[in-house]
């Protein structure tokens, strides 16, 4: 089987042959084809910059359809064939995370219930996924479903997964250890939800370009807080991401700078455009880079991939005095050394 990787850097060889002779067209549709080829060909030469520390970051957003799943799959994607190792946790029962990536998720497999609801450990849940050597994934059965109820009579329930997080990667020997730690949460605030968010150092929320996405994001803030003020003092919005967005409407437009506005620079400049080709690589078992990588919204998604990268070059570190466990963390992210891609 041909690996994803290689796929990806043959079909930008095609790409940029075939657009090589596009520079003298002044055409929008012309100019947008250059421009995704030569995105893809930087990030394929240059491989992202590792962060700071290890990044452990939590996408939610109570609203179902944002691109929630979507974004974490094709984000990790994105970061794994460009050099960084990514553990990918799928918290939401229905599993759409573990589809999307290739890894089997049927009643019965080990799974994120096995680590939170029983005793064992993320190492013995932990999935390598077809798309990239670098991208693992904690898969999500549908147990977890009535993992909520279990929880209830569980001491300390909300640290739940970020004490299993902590013990995988103190486990791992450095050269293991991952960069980025992405968290898929289902569409609710629930505890599962919260048990993301007590185990992230930073969220990330995507919004879709619609007027309803906007509504119950107060909400979402709200708990956050709440999460920071009693649960986790380092929590933090570091990364909205847009999606969904469709340029042939003004309504689009409206929500991406109310939202900019807003939010300021929080908001990556990526910006996710409706693209039929996200929709149907789940179908195959795989991520838009890997199923269709010229496409607009694999282009879109390496480019939010990079940016969010970048953007973890610089971070400050966690608190220890603080957030409960950031010293072990921050240990942790200066032992893991930079790695190119292999």
């Amino acid at each position: 089987m041909t690996d994803p990787g290689e796929r990806l850097r043959s079909s930008l060889a095609a790409d940029q042959s075939a657009s090589s002779g596009m520079a003298d067209f002044d055409s929008p549709i012309a100019m947008e084809a250059l421009r995704a080829t030569r995105v893809l060909h930087a990030a394929d030469q240059e491989p992202f910059p590792p962060p700071a520390r290890i990044r452990i970051i939590t996408i939610a957003n109570q609203k179902g359809g944002v691109g929630k799943t979507t974004s974490t799959v094709n984000l990790g994607v994105a970061l794994a064939l460009y050099g960084l190792r990514t553990l990918v946790i799928d918290l939401d029962p229905q599993g759409n995370a573990s589809t999307a990536l290739g890894v089997d998720h049927t009643v019965g497999t080990p799974s994120i219930y096995d680590a939170l609801v029983g005793d064992s450990t993320l190492t013995e849940v932990v999935h390598q996924t077809t798309a990239s050597p670098h991208l693992l994934c904690v898969p999500a059965t549908i147990d977890l479903a009535g993992a909520e109820i279990e929880l209830v009579s569980v001491v300390a329930r909300e640290h739940r997964l970020r004490r299993a997080i902590e013990g995988y990667i103190a486990a791992l020997p450095p050269e293991r250890r991952p960069h980025y730690v992405l968290i898929d949460c289902p569409p609710s605030l629930g505890l599962l939800t919260l048990n993301a968010l007590v185990a992230g150092d930073e969220v990330l929320i995507p919004i879709q370009c619609e007027y309803y996405a906007l509504e119950g994001l107060g909400q979402l803030l709200n708990n956050i807080d709440l999460v920071r003020q009693h649960l986790n003092p380092g929590i933090a919005v570091r990364t909205i991401l847009l999606t969904m967005y469709d340029g042939r409407t003004k309504l689009a437009d409206q929500v991406a700078d109310e939202v900019r506005n807003h939010f300021g620079d929080v908001v990556l400049n990526a910006v996710i455009p409706r693209n039929v080709r996200v929709s149907e690589a789940p179908g195959y078992g795989q991520s838009v880079l890997t199923y269709d990588p010229g496409s607009r919204g694999s282009t879109s998604y390496v480019e939010a991939a990079r940016e969010l990268a970048h953007r973890g070059v610089n971070l400050p570190p966690i608190d220890s005095t603080s957030t409960p466990g950031a010293a072990t963390r921050f240990a942790v992210a200066d032992a893991a050394a930079p790695q190119n891609r292999q």
